[in-house]
């Protein structure tokens, strides 16, 4: 190192090992920049000062014993305490001017940046990197301060000296003590970094794994206009979408979901240097649109790929877009912290207990997105700005608009967080996840619906959509070490509806999806009957409001192959390479009526049960173009997306003839070189399951409605409901046929029906039949598996 190095190092000559000189932000941005600029990812130019400097600062400006002075009495647990404490430094120190000597060779390496990007003065983005700050074992959000549109000599030596004060923020005092960090002793860099104009184009945050699961073979990205602390910090709900590493590495395109946000604000360049960036409003229209398009969301997540494989471990990455010159860039990246720790061979599970209270019930205040799958309890405390987290006790829900990083002293106290805004990779959702506190963003109204005092129980345990109920609602704790189960001598596949979940049933002992519902992603995400969409023009001017709302973002005409591609997408992606067979919808005719302009294409049909569903759906001409939307979503999962461990499967086939129909329109609608199994259901299914096994590749056996055909019952009728036992012989004898003739043909047999998941003697006759596979809801799995290896 060269005595002018002493002070200043261009990112060009630091490494990842250089942590104790400029933290650990700084430091991976000089590895990037040395080792991943050469890979093509795009990385603004820039330095940083070094620990050296803030120590030489400290001790020029006679700090450290007035420093330690101020702490002697220090108490983290009574915020007041701290928070005078903490102020009393940050004042000394920005009341202390710099050694004249370090501000001289700062404003020269400032200089010669601004002169490599042909301006006179340059806008760089100024930020803190503490020395135990964004290590794997040691990380926290946002314990130091940023500063962005910093222009000219003396604005930067002004937030540099801001950025040397941020180091006795509240919390980052709080995290020093708790991690037993000496406070003199703890460094800090100040990266001097070339803006990248997102103020004129986009920013955001992306990962390099799932952030509420482990599930480490995505990328998650946000996205919002305008400079990225507003994503950061939770002040938009912004775009998200999920890209699969997997088949994007083998050239596939498979973006697995892409979310529309809010977006209702954009922080962009302000004129006055007090005040370098404000917050504007963002136009409807691009409101309405995606931020990113397809080939730059890719982009992106190429570039994550390459960052995770440079360091061998999940990351959390900043990038940005610059409007002028219409490129992407990298300007952070660090190690992911909360995933990468968990123990994988554990499963925690917490689940509300209906056993003990009507759920249904209780009363819904708000709903938003989950983070983490935890279940939280606690009175509520709203507080809407910083000053007032003095008041926060141990053990309170915090409902607020949105937190910053000032906030963290009072979100450690809590038993649970609630936000009006944010995404998954805000501010409260990151500290939340790195606490291990249940949090909900992006209620939008939370402030509105829930005043202090309440008891309330906030419950992420459910998904992507967390729930917050009035009252304190019972729930169980599960935890099990997945690590000492043994493999049963039949496969082990899952009943799976909901996509959300399906990277968090991932890490179940599993051999896959035996039977993935395309009824939820239709009814909960799509919510359209598909007959409207391909009818648009003759719908209500009602229904075509519903309609527009809903396919922001989206060409309408598309919009339901798209969410339900993504949806199947998602399931797929979770257990690749396993086989995920998806059954083609099961709606009957009284839940099609539920969608939006449902009405107008369903009739009233007496027992809808046995009415107008599954085969007979499909081969008729009225609902044909519905059923080409479905081939044509499995279709761009398997060929767009690449996931070709998808199968599709019939159900509610009554004839041959139909079977036949079916199976040719598959082909015909782009579906080709695919596995279709068919339900085995129906008594005509298993007295002709030799002659429906020559048009289908196996049967799923559904033991509710063969149950409730078999046995002549009424599903829906409480009174003869007993009736209704997958264990009676006479359904024992028609299952064993199956399971015979499909090892006979040599063809699949699963079963996908409710009895296994129920009954454990149950589930022993199937194996001891010779079933191939047993699919299970999840929360059932274990017990079987215990069940069937005992």
């Amino acid at each position: 190192m060269t005595k002018s190095e002493k002070n200043i190092l261009w990112f060009r000559r630091i490494l990842n090992k250089d942590v104790d000189l400029v933290g650990g932000k700084n430091a991976s941005l000089g590895e990037m920049f040395q080792k991943l600029s050469p890979k093509g990812i795009s990385i603004p130019d820039g330095f940083a000062t070094t620990s050296r400097a803030y120590f030489y600062f400290l001790e020029k400006a006679g700090l450290k014993k007035k420093i330690k002075e101020i702490l002697r009495d220090l108490e983290i647990t009574n915020l007041k305490n701290l928070q005078e404490r903490g102020a009393a430094i940050r004042k000394l120190i920005l009341e202390s001017s710099l050694p004249i000597d370090l501000g001289k060779e700062i404003i020269k390496n400032y200089q010669k940046l601004s002169k490599e990007y042909g301006v006179k003065a340059a806008d760089v983005a100024v930020r803190s990197s503490a020395t135990a700050e964004d290590l794997p074992q040691a990380s926290f959000a946002g314990q130091q301060e940023s500063f962005l549109n910093i222009q000219g000599e003396k604005e930067l030596l002004i937030a540099v000296r801001k950025c040397f004060a941020s180091l006795f923020t509240d919390r980052a005092i709080v995290y020093r003590e708790e991690m037993n960090f000496d406070h003199l002793k703890i460094g800090l860099s100040v990266g001097i970094q070339k803006m990248v104009r997102a103020d004129l184009a986009s920013s955001g945050v992306m990962f390099s794994c799932d952030t509420e699961s482990r599930f480490g073979d995505v990328v998650l990205i946000n996205a919002s206009y305008g400079l990225g602390e507003n994503i950061v910090k939770g002040r938009v709900d912004p775009d998200q979408y999920y890209v699969f590493e997997t088949t994007l590495k083998k050239g596939f395109k498979p973006i697995l979901e892409k979310r529309i946000g809010t977006k209702l604000i954009k922080l962009v360049y302000n004129k006055n240097p007090q005040k370098p960036t404000k917050n504007i409003a963002v136009p409807l229209r691009d409101r309405q649109k995606f931020v990113l398009n397809e080939e730059e969301i890719l982009t992106l997540a190429k570039w994550s790929i390459i960052i995770e494989e440079h360091y061998k471990k999940a990351m959390d990455i900043e990038w940005a877009k610059d409007g002028r010159d219409g490129k992407l860039y990298i300007i952070q990246a660090r190690p992911e912290t909360v995933q990468s720790r968990k123990d994988v061979n554990y499963l925690e599970e917490q689940v509300l207990d209906n056993s003990k209270f009507k759920i249904q019930n209780s009363k819904l205040l708000v709903t938003g997105l989950s983070v983490g799958n935890k279940i939280g309890q606690g009175r509520t405390h709203r507080i809407m700005s910083a000053r007032e987290i003095g008041e926060f006790k141990k053990g309170e829900v915090l409902i607020t608009e949105m937190t910053d990083p000032d906030w963290v002293p009072a979100m450690k106290l809590a038993s649970a967080i609630v936000t009006d805004r944010g995404g998954r990779t805000c501010h409260a959702a990151i500290v939340g996840r790195e606490l291990g506190i249940p949090t909900v963003v992006g209620t939008g109204n939370a402030t509105r619906k829930i005043k202090t005092g309440l008891e309330i129980t906030v419950d992420c345990s459910e998904g992507e959509i967390a729930r917050v109920f009035q009252g304190l609602i019972p729930f169980k704790v599960k935890r099990i070490d997945v690590s000492k189960l043994r493999k049963p001598p039949v496969k082990i596949m899952l009943n799976l509806g909901e996509p959300g979940q399906a990277f968090k049933m991932s890490f179940l002992p599993n051999d896959g999806v035996g039977l993935a519902r395309e009824e939820f992603i239709i009814a909960n995400t799509i919510k359209i009957h598909p007959l409207a969409l391909v009818n648009y023009k003759r719908m209500s001017k009602e229904i075509k409001n519903k309609i527009d709302r809903l396919s922001i973002g989206y060409n309408r005409n598309q919009f339901f192959v798209e969410k339900l591609a993504e949806g199947i997408a998602k399931i797929g992606a979770a257990f690749y390479p396993k086989e995920v067979i998806v059954r083609f919808s099961d709606f009957k005719t009284n839940e099609y009526k539920n969608l939006i302009g449902g009405g107008i294409f369903e009739q009233e049909e007496s027992n809808p049960m046995l009415g107008f569903r599954g085969a007979s759906r499909y081969i008729d001409q009225s609902f044909q173009p519905a059923f080409k939307m479905e081939c044509q979503a499995i279709k761009k999962v398997r060929d767009v997306f690449g996931l070709n461990n998808i199968s599709a499967m019939v159900p509610f086939c009554r004839t041959i003839k139909e079977g036949g129909q079916v199976r040719k329109l598959i082909e015909k609608f782009g579906l080709k070189n695919l596995k279709v199994y068919v339900m085995a259901e129906i008594p005509s299914n298993v007295i002709l399951a030799e002659k429906f096994l020559e048009i289908f590749d196996g049967m799923s056996i559904g033991s509710n409605d063969l149950t409730q055909l078999v046995l002549g019952l009424d599903r829906d009728n409480a009174q003869i409901a007993y009736i209704g036992d997958e264990r009676d012989e006479a359904i024992k004898q028609m299952i064993s046929r199956v399971i015979k003739v499909c090892k006979e043909k040599k063809k699949y047999c699963g079963i996908c029906g409710q009895a296994p998941s129920d009954f454990s003697d149950f589930a022993k006759f199937l194996m001891k039949e010779g079933i191939e596979s047993i699919s299970l809801n999840p929360d059932s799995v274990i017990k079987t598996i215990l069940c069937l290896t005992s």
